[in-house]
């Protein structure tokens, strides 16, 4: 089965860490046929793609609201954790790539989920009203912002996993938006880092 990793802090119960390894075998069939995740990847989808995602994670009521879902990373593995801590919570997935959706919504079936597929664009998508935003290698900061404040509730926050170019993405981003930006080292990528940004205004 599936363990955490020495660097993951929180409590997971046997419930999540069986949801999760059933979560990586999904990947892993699906995958095959589509391109969930990168095929050099398979092998290490754990540590590369769910505990990835995992780090990500904090409490939430209402609303979590996944942009460019793709294969669920990190949707699929908020919703995971989620379901165990809060039964209440929503996740609210955005996918515009039908085969994608179908396999989020095989997820949300076959896990057990407290999960919503939109299969359509972000900007298409009706607001969501959410608490937390996030995104996983979709676009630049300032596409992000653009397409996140839509469906950012009052007081919400958006949680972005971005790469070694973030500071020069956060720059850019404040040409076109005032922002608040906390950001956290990644534990699984080198020079990565965790954007939790709030009260987002355009300039």
């Amino acid at each position: 089965m599936i363990a955490p990793p020495s660097w993951f802090s929180g409590d997971v119960s046997r419930e999540t860490l069986e949801r999760l390894d059933a979560y990586q075998a999904l990947l892993r069939k699906w995958t095959v046929k589509i391109n969930l995740i990168a095929r050099s990847t398979v092998d290490d989808v754990a540590h590369r793609h769910i505990w990835d995602s995992a780090q990500i994670y904090r409490p939430f009521d209402g609303t979590w609201c996944d942009l460019g879902s793709g294969g669920g990373l990190p949707g699929v593995v908020v919703a995971i954790f989620a379901a165990a801590v809060n039964p209440e919570a929503k996740v609210s997935l955005i996918e515009s790539d039908q085969r994608k959706a179908t396999f989020l919504r095989t997820c949300a079936r076959e896990l057990a989920l407290p999960m919503s597929v939109h299969a359509q664009r972000v900007e298409n998508t009706p607001p969501q009203d959410a608490s937390v935003v996030s995104a996983r290698a979709l676009a630049d900061l300032d596409q992000l912002l653009g397409w996140s404040q839509p469906h950012l509730g009052h007081g919400g926050q958006c949680v972005f996993m971005k790469g070694a170019q973030w500071q020069q993405e956060v720059a850019a981003a404040r040409e076109n938006w005032r922002f608040s930006c906390e950001a956290t080292p990644s534990m699984t990528h080198q020079e990565a880092a965790i954007l939790t940004i709030r009260d987002i205004e355009r300039v």
